[in-house]
């Protein structure tokens, strides 16, 4: 019976019937159920995440901030280092989704300063604190106050500390999982050699420089014009003085790059993909460093004997006793190779890394300019007292005589041998109304050309150049003035040496000033003895150079090549020319003005060559008075030149006391330091 139920073909259909029913109700209940879950997800996605999802279309971008390069390095002529960079290793911090728990950011940088500072920080290096650290994370809150603004920027990472040490980087990178959102990258610091015998000052500091952020608006307006400027970074610093800015471009190098990941929010939601910036190019100086020191040590032990109050009654030593600052330049007579350029007082110009202290700067601020070339002076209490002294740029003195002479010479005002019966005065003017004098009144009775240079006699100068050429060029007219300083200007006074450091000052000719006060007359005969010019160091140095080579003006070089960071030559710096005037005067004139110069120099008759040599005293008016200025000028050896040497020292009295023995000490500084090279281009000492 169970069998013929079974095998009904009907009750078989009736059965498959209902089993497709339910396969179909099954079907339509699963679409249904999908097409449900498809409506709400459509739902969210229209009315709950459309504002996500229309950020998300932009994520897939990115943001590249660049990386500043490693500056160069600035050698001496010995390869020694004068300034550097050092690499560090520096901890930033990124902003990326997910920070907005404030408690876990404040719990990073506490654990950053209890774990990871206060345990692995370089001895006496000085770590942030936890407040410090969420500041410089730039988040918009602090740890004591509630959000007070935006971030600034959001791409950008932020410093936390520069110059980790090796432990505190291996504890960071050991726990790299624990310290999200941080990354550890290279920068580099600048640093200043220190000069061994005195680590309170680095070597030849006024010609390097010093650099300073390029955030200032003084940086902006300095590199306003660069071609290059656009590449410099907030964050770097720049050249601001001396070598350091002359050379901006060879020294800093090429941008370098990191690029991130970043979400519609422009926060950072990856890791950096880097392109190394490239190295900076080193420069070689023809500072020596030897030399430099040898200077920088004179000038200040020779300051301080100066001011010894052993000297009160010593009639020659007495006017140097308020002497508070010097500067010199040494500089190759063939080739224009600045040697030295010394400044004192001088300081640590490591004092500029990460920001100079006010405390500092008011200390240093009056010769942190370069006294060599351009207005500079010691610190004194107030401005009251200030105002008492001179500055850096001073009258040029008697060392303009052996130009003057050549001038007269040059312009047939009198003959190489013709005498001149000195007196000891001169008077000129409306009935012999004004009149000058010698040094201490002295009267040399019959002298000649160079016999003049020698004795440095004012009446010679007043008598046989002044009134002659103020006679020949128009008298009381301004061509007078005008051809004085058409003069001049070939020998490199009244404009600028060429050397393109910063700031440098072109000098001054006062000759329009004293013309209006008295006349062009009395102009002309205090011009001829120096009384009308200001110069400054580097300028005498290189007038000093020019009467060394005979008429031949150089520029003054302080680069002797450039090379990249692997050491391949990038620039070889020639010897240049700016003005050659030797043949406008004859031979004989050029013997009777080298062959005057004779004075009377202390310590230059020591040296194992023979030097040419002018002294100088530029009386100057300040608030306080009348003040005498030595000043030195100087070449060797005389039968074959190859160094000149200029030597300034503000209230230093006579320049044969006050000048002349720091000068010596260059000359025996570059010998020792060139094989000898003076005494054997001399052939030794011997009557000239």
């Amino acid at each position: 019976m169970k069998s013929s139920i079974m095998d009904d073909p009907k009750k078989k259909e009736i059965t498959k019937k209902r089993h497709f029913s339910f396969r179909i109700n099954i079907f339509f209940f699963i679409t249904f159920l999908l097409f449900s879950i498809l409506i709400v997800r459509l739902a969210i996605l229209q009315f709950v995440q459309a504002k996500d999802l229309k950020a998300a279309e932009n994520t897939n971008t990115n943001q590249t901030t660049s990386i500043a390069p490693i500056r160069g390095n600035i050698y001496d002529s010995t390869k020694s280092p004068l300034a550097y960079t050092i690499p560090v290793q520096s901890l930033f911090f990124r902003i990326e989704p997910g920070q907005q728990n404030k408690d876990e950011v404040i719990a990073l940088a506490q654990r950053l300063k209890v774990d990871v500072f206060d345990k692995y920080a370089k001895p006496n290096s000085v770590s942030p604190t936890p407040e410090e650290i969420v500041l410089a994370m730039d988040l918009g809150y602090d740890i004591n106050k509630n959000k007070v603004k935006d971030p600034s920027y959001y791409w950008v990472p932020r410093r936390i500390k520069a110059d980790l040490s090796k432990e505190e980087m291996a504890y960071l990178l050991e726990h790299r999982d624990e310290f999200k959102w941080l990354e550890v990258t290279e920068e580099s610091i600048r640093t200043y050699e220190l000069d061994d015998d005195n680590n309170k000052t680095t070597i030849a500091t006024h010609l390097v420089g010093y650099l300073k952020s390029f955030s200032t608006q003084t940086a902006k307006d300095i590199y306003k014009d660069s071609p290059n400027s656009e590449e410099y970074l907030n964050t770097e610093n720049v050249g601001f003085d001396g070598i350091e800015r002359l050379y901006q471009d060879e020294l800093r190098g090429k941008n370098g790059s990191r690029k991130y990941p970043v979400n519609a929010a422009m926060k950072i939601i990856g890791r950096a993909e880097v392109t190394a910036p490239i190295k900076g190019n080193n420069l070689y100086l023809s500072i020596n460093k030897d030399i430099q020191k040898a200077t920088e040590r004179m000038l200040e032990e020779h300051i301080k004997y100066l001011r010894s109050p052993s000297h009160a009654n010593d009639l020659y030593m007495k006017t140097g006793m308020k002497a508070s600052s010097g500067f010199a330049v040494a500089m190759e007579v063939d080739t224009g190779r600045v040697v030295t350029m010394a400044n004192y007082p001088d300081y640590d110009a490591n004092a500029w890394t990460g920001g100079i202290s006010p405390n500092i700067y008011k200390e240093i601020g009056t010769y942190i300019s370069n006294g060599s070339i351009m207005t500079a002076k010691a610190k004194y209490p107030d401005e009251k007292e200030n105002a008492k002294h001179p500055s850096s740029i001073v009258f040029m003195g008697s060392t303009i005589k052996p130009l003057s002479v050549l001038i007269g010479l040059k312009e047939k005002l009198f003959g190489p041998y013709e005498t001149y019966y000195d007196s000891g005065s001169f008077s000129f003017g409306k009935g012999g109304s004004s009149t000058i004098s010698n040094s201490g009144k002295a009267a040399y009775g019959p002298i000649n050309a160079s016999s003049s240079i020698e004795h440095s006699s004012n009446t010679y100068m007043s008598a046989k150049v002044g009134i002659p050429f103020y006679l020949k060029y128009g008298g009381e007219t301004p061509k007078v003035t005008a051809k004085w300083a058409e003069y001049l200007a070939k020998f490199g006074m009244g404009v600028k040496t060429g050397s393109g450091l910063p700031g440098e000052f072109a000098g001054s000719n006062d000759f329009i000033k004293n013309a209006q006060k008295d006349s062009y007359q009395s102009a002309m005969v205090y011009a001829s003895w120096g009384q009308n010019e200001k110069t400054t160091t580097l300028q005498l140095a290189q007038y000093t150079a020019t009467l060394a080579s005979r008429g031949k003006r150089m520029k003054p070089l302080f680069v002797d090549e450039i090379r990249d960071y692997q050491g391949e030559l990038v620039k070889k710096v020639e010897p240049e020319v700016i003005q050659d005037s030797s043949s406008e005067f004859s031979k004989e004139d050029w013997n009777v003005i080298i062959h005057g110069m004779k004075s009377g120099a202390e310590g230059i008759e020591e040296l194992p060559f023979n030097v040419a040599r002018k002294t100088g005293t530029s009386t100057q008016a300040v608030s306080g008075g009348t003040v005498e200025n030595a000043v030195f000028i100087a070449f060797a050896p005389v039968e074959n030149p190859k160094l000149a040497v200029a030597v300034v020292v503000p209230e230093g009295g006579f320049g044969r006391y006050g000048a002349s023995p720091i000068a010596a000490k260059i000359f025996e500084a570059y010998d020792a330091a060139n094989d000898g090279i003076l005494t054997k281009l001399g052939g030794g000492k011997r009557p000239w």
